[in-house]
């Protein structure tokens, strides 16, 4: 697909002002110039145009914000003067498997004073004695060059920073959860004892209840039997008085 056709998509119904991340990656540039890209873009912040077949750099419009430039894998070998008039606040620029070949074609890298980071990945230049060293000399506003620093240091990556971030507020959830299981299984502790305590009274008032049954039926029998030895009682003493009658008699 054509730079200029690409574009056009990538808008997806916005106007160019209204953009600030742009990525054209694997499009086709007809004659190795920047197509399809204007001053209209000015709050653009981030733009990407990996493998499109770029040679030059000389149609690049002003982008005032423009903070980071993806341009790997052209054909550059040159013309870099143009970013410093055109891309004034560049931080990040990424020119790895371009056609760099001598120091001195990133002279004009000293211009871009906000430049911290360069990369320069399978260009042909990384392979110059001292290159690292020479790079970080020339260019002094430069933190990171292919990654690291001066003293070998990796370059923070942002992404892992926020992926770390996540981790910690998972994490956090995580012990938040678990802290809320225990205090459910404290409650369900200190309930599960309520409840014993309570069958354990309930059985003992069951017993209660029982003795108290027992007790009642013992007195009833207790009231039967004795009811039972004073109608014995009386059936003796009436068959006695039986008796002393028939004696009178005679």
């Amino acid at each position: 697909m054509e730079m200029k056709k690409r574009i056009s998509l990538e808008l997806r119904n916005r106007t160019p002002a209204e953009v600030a991340e742009l990525v054209v990656d694997n499009c086709r540039s007809s004659d190795g110039e920047i197509e399809g890209l204007t001053d209209e873009f000015k709050e653009l912040e981030f733009l990407s145009m990996v493998n499109v077949g770029l040679t030059s750099l000389a149609k690049l419009p002003t982008l005032p914000k423009l903070r980071k430039l993806e341009l790997s894998d052209n054909n550059i070998s040159g013309s870099l003067e143009t970013l410093a008039e055109k891309c004034a606040n560049l931080t990040y620029l990424n020119l790895s498997g371009n056609k760099f070949k001598e120091l001195s074609t990133l002279e004009a890298l000293q211009n871009l004073k906000n430049l911290k980071s360069l990369d320069l990945f399978n260009c042909e230049i990384t392979t110059l004695e001292d290159y690292r060293e020479s790079i970080f000399e020339m260019l002094p506003q430069v933190t990171y060059l292919d990654g690291f620093d001066a003293e070998d240091n990796e370059a923070p990556d942002s992404e892992a920073d926020d992926d770390d971030a996540d981790e910690d507020g998972e994490e956090g959830a995580g012990q938040l959860g678990e802290y809320e299981e225990e205090e459910e299984d404290e409650e369900g502790s200190e309930g599960g004892e309520v409840g014993l305590s309570y069958l354990m009274k309930e059985d003992i008032q069951d017993e209660e209840d029982d003795g108290d049954y027992v007790e009642e039926e013992e007195e009833e029998e207790g009231e039967e039997e004795e009811a039972e030895v004073q109608g014995e009682k009386r059936k003796r003493d009436a068959e006695d008085e039986g008796e002393d009658d028939d004696e009178d008699d005679d």
